[in-house]
């Protein structure tokens, strides 16, 4: 049974996706633990399936890197076979990601390598892209460079906003996420 470490900033969409999928008993995946880098309200959805959450609050440390530390600590105490960064919108620091790669792997709300960075689905639209997507990568120490696991395209429609884009997107990671998850656990997918 591949043990999950799921790090969060937000609402935890993603993050509940991957709660439901783990309690069918023939997931071959369990959370056992969330994570969060503020007080998330995304905490919520581990709360409810039992799961122990932990935050180690950015604002709280003087540096990156002093962050990233005490973030290995609490991750170190579950010791999680991967670790899945669901909407974490902080950078890890390049110690964190060696101590654990590749077993770091990431959702973005884009077909990468087009439109990395925060703002995935804000700059498709910018860039007039007729289609975008999301993807599902190995986290290494660049921003969204890291190996692509699995992605899909989705169609920007005339009138998409970055509200509506992202809604049509999410969806499909969630979907991507959850396949990687078991194709990792079950040895279909070797990182």
């Amino acid at each position: 049974m591949l043990t999950l470490a799921v790090l969060i900033s937000g609402t935890g969409s993603n993050l509940r996706a991957l709660l439901e999928a783990a309690s069918h008993p023939d997931f071959p995946a369990r959370v056992v633990a969330v994570g969060a880098d503020r007080d998330a309200d995304g905490l919520a959805h581990a709360e409810e399936f039992g799961i122990p959450t932990f935050t180690v609050p950015y604002s709280a440390y003087p540096t990156r890197e002093a962050w990233g530390e005490e973030l290995a600590e609490q991750l170190d105490a579950w010791q999680p076979d991967l670790i899945v960064l669901s909407g974490l919108m902080r950078l890890l620091p390049a110690a964190v990601v060696a101590r654990y790669a590749p077993r770091i792997v990431n959702t973005h709300p884009a077909y990468l390598p087009e439109f990395p960075g925060a703002h995935g689905v804000r700059d498709a639209l910018a860039a007039g892209a007729e289609q975008t997507g999301a993807s599902v990568i190995v986290v290494d120490d660049g921003v969204d460079s890291g190996p692509i696991l699995a992605q899909e395209r989705v169609a920007v429609l005339p009138g998409d906003t970055e509200a509506t884009l992202h809604e049509r997107i999410k969806p499909v990671e969630r979907r991507l996420l959850i396949d990687v998850v078991e194709r990792i656990a079950t040895g279909d997918l070797v990182l």
